[in-house]
């Protein structure tokens, strides 16, 4: 039955007003949401990651931050601009969270700059070269506006195992001097580039020393017959590179417990250093270099190219890695693969432990990426072969200690094992994520036992394979 013609008109005079309501309500939502793509992130948490490479401090948000930089030499001093965000208890927690310590940062600022921007400035202890980047979500992490401060005069890790090997020595180390660039530090040397800088270092100083013989005034005499003055004698040094994985901003695998993958194998490096130290093979002292020495993250072409630049005899990446089934235990030993993965283990392995990049943070704009590329793709037959039979030794006697997940070496294409000119493996000491493997990760005395084990492999190792000799510049 149709309505009546008043009615109808009630009607859509009702309606009327709904319809403009909701275009009116419409309207408002596009108005706030606009308002709050601005102003609408929320910072949730802040961190300061200092160590002598370099310091980071990262802002984690709900939303990407938008950023005006300002780099000050005279002081030097990094200025921040965030837009869209009013100062919070977060943001203030930054000034408390620098270390006195800290060798690049010497202080943090911030303030609401005007009323939807907040200035951060960090005070630096040491001209630098900040970088400035934002990294998406992944992992536990949301948003993150990382700060990188690295010193414009650069440790070279040569030259830092080489002023810690005259201190051990007694000697007066030398300054340390700037690395070159990257695109420099990545270049392979020629087996008839190769040296020994340690050795010629030493024995530079132990000649300088030597104080001179004093004169005797006594009758003119016959000249005695020249001698050819005997070449110092100096250490052949085997260097082991120790690589503690993740670290800084990439944990790695956490265990039930809340132990932290990064922790435990950082411990078990310290350890294993200080029997290398102490150990000589040969006659000739071993001498362990650490890729990172500290809770920092260290990008995986950086570690390869450490490794490298202080000629290591040998590369041993510890972890302590999780699986989906809380059952998995055991330790296994992994070497490089150019093919296939020896297992689906194995490669699900490779491919978690190459993500670290994204976890850890890393600035790819600022990397040569052909660069990268180049070393990440390098491998040898001969360097596969080798680090399996180091793999292997290794794998006996840590299956002294512990149970082995796998009885024989794995392979698979780890980026961090692709030095092509050094032996390199990777030690998965245990599974964290089982709970009785990271009740025992926990202990000391089961920290010592890996140390141990790993040890005696390496020892055992060069038995069968002694070091190449390097030719010496004296």
């Amino acid at each position: 039955m149709t309505p009546a013609p008043h009615h109808r008109h009630a009607t859509q005079t009702a309606a009327a007003p709904t319809r403009r309501a909701l275009l009116r309500a419409g309207t408002l939502v596009l108005l706030l949401g606009t308002q709050h793509i601005a102003r609408g992130a929320t910072i949730v948490a802040v961190r300061v990651w200092p160590a002598p490479e370099y310091s980071r401090v990262t802002l984690e948000s709900d939303q990407p931050l938008r950023v005006r930089k300002h780099f000050v030499s005279d002081p030097p001093r990094l200025a921040v601009d965030i837009e869209g965000i009013d100062l919070s208890p977060e943001l203030r927690e930054l000034v408390a969270k620098v270390r006195p310590d800290d060798p690049n940062i010497a202080g943090i600022r911030v303030g609401q700059n005007t009323p939807n921007v907040v200035r951060l400035v960090v005070d630096l202890k040491q001209a630098a070269q900040p970088q400035v980047f934002s990294l998406d979500p992944v992992a536990a992490y949301g948003h993150r506006l990382v700060f990188d401060l690295y010193p414009e005069k650069a440790i070279d890790p040569l030259e830092a195992l080489i002023a810690e090997r005259l201190r051990d020595m007694g000697a007066d180390p030398a300054p340390a001097k700037p690395a070159p660039p990257t695109g420099h530090a990545l270049a392979l040397p020629s087996t008839a580039e190769l040296t020994d800088p340690l050795g010629d270092l030493i024995a530079r100083t132990e000649t300088e020393r030597k104080p001179p013989a004093p004169a005797i005034a006594s009758a003119p005499a016959a000249p005695p017959p020249i001698t050819p003055r005997p070449t110092p004698h100096t250490d052949r040094l085997i260097i082991i590179a120790l690589d503690p994985g993740h670290g800084g901003e990439d944990p790695g695998a956490v265990g039930p417990s809340g132990t932290r993958e990064k922790d435990v194998v950082l411990k078990v490096a310290h350890m294993l250093r200080e029997r290398i130290n102490a150990t000589t093979v040969g006659g000739n002292p071993m001498r362990a270099y650490l890729t990172r020495d500290g809770d920092y993250f260290v990008p995986l072409a950086t570690r390869v190219q450490k490794a490298r630049r202080v000629q290591a005899d040998l590369f041993v990446s510890i972890h302590a890695d999780a699986f989906t089934n809380p059952d998995a235990r055991g330790a296994s030993v992994f070497a490089l693969s150019q093919g296939a993965a020896s297992s689906s283990a194995a490669r699900w392995l490779a491919n978690k432990e190459n993500q670290a990049d994204l976890v850890g943070g890393l600035n790819v704009r600022a990397k040569d990426r052909e660069v990268q590329r180049a070393l990440l793709d390098m491998s040898t037959t001969a360097q596969i072969k080798d680090s399996l039979q180091l793999g292997g030794v290794l794998l006996g006697e840590i299956g002294n200690v512990g149970k082995l997940h796998k009885p024989r070496v794995e392979q698979a294409g780890f980026a961090v094992l692709k030095a092509p000119d050094i032996p390199s493996v990777l030690v998965e000491t245990a599974f964290i994520s089982n709970p009785q493997e990271e009740a025992k990760l926990r202990t000391s005395a089961y920290q010592e036992q890996l140390a141990d084990a790993l040890m005696r492999g390496i020892v055992r190792y060069f038995a069968k394979n002694p070091p190449l000799a390097r030719s010496r510049t004296v």
